[in-house]
């Protein structure tokens, strides 16, 4: 049967406007990487176009890996990352279990209280963050950073993962608990692998916010030692002159680890939104 004229219309506009908001997307990112292999004179001249014979250079990168300290400031954020991400995840997903399977006395208040954390942006907290920190002795240190991401990003998953853990079939819960199976069993062997779509989705959505935040490694982590990657991008940056070449070679490189999360975890993403919306 054909499909009426109406419907074909709008099939089309839709996705001729996500077309357009996705080419919108990444063009910037589109930008920064052909302009990263170029000159700084090709930079200035031609900033749209393609790199060429003229233009084409490896400068920046060159500055980048030979002169700056770019291996430690990526090994830093790729830690702080990786940590907040298993902390994120395993506290969420258990917490997110908790609420779901079990009914206590005030229980409906702690759904608030993370559902409040979502709303409140932790940066209205920095200085009493911050003050927290220099009394543990914590400032200048990776572990400040991995504990305020993971207070950061506990509440959206536990919320998210909550939502997923109560679509699970209640008989399934059941029958494991008749056959003398533990609760912690029950938890990792057959919770966890039926709720990955929203682990991936919600591990996508955590990743990004905490490797490219600039703020609380400015305020928490500013030594050397400890700068993070986007942090680290800052020294080519000048208050009379700025490294183009440098930039744009720092800001490509770091945005590699996200677009191979992307590819690896897009498919459990795309299961999670669309599982969400009609849940």
């Amino acid at each position: 049967m054909r499909q009426p004229v109406s419907h074909l219309a709008g099939s089309s506009f839709t996705h001729l406007v996500l077309a357009g908001y996705t080419l919108l997307s990444l063009f910037p990112l589109f930008l920064v990487l052909i302009n990263a292999f170029k000159s700084r004179a090709g930079i200035f001249d031609a900033p749209l176009a393609l790199p060429n014979g003229e233009t084409f250079s490896t400068i920046g990168f060159e500055k980048v890996l030979g002169k700056a300290h770019f291996l430690g400031f990526f090994g830093n954020s790729l830690t702080v990352t990786v940590l907040s991400l298993v902390l994120i995840l395993l506290f969420g997903a258990m917490a997110a279990w908790a609420l779901s399977e079990y009914r206590f006395r005030g229980q409906r208040l702690i759904l608030l209280f993370f559902a409040f954390g979502i709303m409140v942006p932790i940066r209205l907290g920095t200085v009493a963050i911050l003050e927290l920190m220099v009394k543990l002795e914590l400032v200048n240190t990776l572990s400040a950073l991995v504990l305020v991401y993971t207070a950061q990003g506990l509440p959206l998953a536990i919320l998210i993962l909550s939502e997923f853990i109560q679509q699970i079939p209640k008989e399934l819960k059941e029958a494991a608990r008749c056959d003398g199976v533990g609760e912690f069993t029950i938890f990792f062997q057959i919770i966890l692998p039926l709720i990955r779509p929203a682990i991936a989705t919600v591990a996508v959505f955590t990743m990004v916010p905490v490797w490219n935040d600039l703020w609380f490694p400015l305020i928490l982590a500013p030594g050397e030692a400890t700068q993070t990657i986007t942090l680290g991008v800052q020294q080519f940056i000048g208050q009379y002159a700025t490294d183009w070449n440098a930039v744009l070679a720092s800001l490509s490189l770091a945005v590699l680890p996200v677009l191979v999360i992307y590819v690896f975890f897009s498919r459990q993403l795309i299961r999670g939104i669309t599982a969400g919306a009609v849940k």
